[in-house]
C-alpha cells in the first residue's frame, strides 16, 4: 500500500473519530447523529450476513436497525448506553475472536497471520505471535472495563472522549508501539509491507469463517 493511502486512510479515521466524539458529546440523541455513529456496525452485519447468508447475523442487524429507530422516534431516550454497548460488543467480539484461537491445540490468530507472511517461522516466532494474540486480547477486555467504568462514574463528555477519540488512538498506539518493540527486540521478524500485512488478515478471515 503507498505512504499516501496510508496517510489518508490514517487521516481519514482521526476524521470520523473526531466526529463521532463531537457528535455523541453535543448531539448523541438527534437521528443523523445515531445514523451516523451506528451506521458502519449496520452496514458490516448486514454485508456479513448477505455474504455469508447466515440468518443469525441478519435477525440480530435488524433488530438492532428497529431498536434504534424506536430509540430514535421516542426521543433518543437511553441512546447514551447503546453507544457504550456498541462499543464493549465491538470490543468482545474481537477479544473472542482472539481469545478462541489460543484454546490448547489452536494455533493464535496473529501467529496464523505471521505464518503467512514471514517464510521463515522459528518456534521462537510463534511464542511472541501466541503471546501478541493474548496481549491483544486482554486489551481488547480491558477496554471494556474502562468504558464501562467511566460510563458509571463520570460525566457522559468524559465518555464520549473516550469513545470517539481514545479509543482509535489507543489501537494505533498499541500497534504502533508494538511494531518498533517486535523489530528491536525481536530481529529474526523480517521486516513486511503493510500491504501482505492486510492480505494476511484478510486470508486469515476467510480461512476460519465458519
Amino acid at each position: 500500500m503507498p505512504n499516501w493511502r496510508v496517510v489518508a486512510a490514517a487521516a481519514a479515521l482521526m476524521a470520523y473519530a473526531l466526529l463521532s466524539y463531537a457528535l455523541m458529546a453535543w448531539w448523541p440523541d438527534r437521528p443523523w447523529s445515531v445514523a451516523v455513529l451506528f451506521g458502519p456496525l449496520l452496514v458490516l452485519l448486514f454485508a456479513s450476513a448477505f455474504t455469508r447468508r447466515h440468518l443469525p447475523t441478519l435477525l440480530a442487524a435488524t433488530g438492532l436497525a428497529a431498536l434504534l429507530v424506536g430509540m430514535v422516534w421516542r426521543g433518543g431516550a437511553g441512546v447514551n448506553l447503546f453507544y457504550v454497548l456498541q462499543h464493549g460488543a465491538i470490543h468482545g467480539a474481537l477479544a473472542w475472536g482472539f481469545g478462541i484461537t489460543l484454546r490448547p491445540g489452536s494455533t493464535a490468530l496473529i501467529t496464523l497471520m505471521a505464518q503467512r507472511i514471514h517464510s521463515h517461522f522459528t518456534p521462537a516466532m510463534r511464542v511472541y505471535t501466541r503471546q501478541l494474540t493474548a496481549a491483544w486480547m486482554a486489551y481488547f477486555i480491558g477496554m471494556i472495563g474502562v468504558s464501562l467504568a467511566l460510563y458509571l462514574l463520570t460525566p457522559w463528555a468524559w465518555w464520549s472522549l473516550f469513545g470517539g477519540v481514545f479509543t482509535p488512538l489507543s489501537v494505533l498506539v498499541f500497534f504502533v508501539g508494538e511494531h518498533f518493540w517486535r523489530y528491536h527486540r525481536h530481529p529474526e521478524f523480517e521486516r513486511v509491507s503493510l500491504a501482505r500485512v492486510l492480505q494476511a488478515w484478510r486470508a486469515t478471515g476467510t480461512s476460519t469463517q465458519p
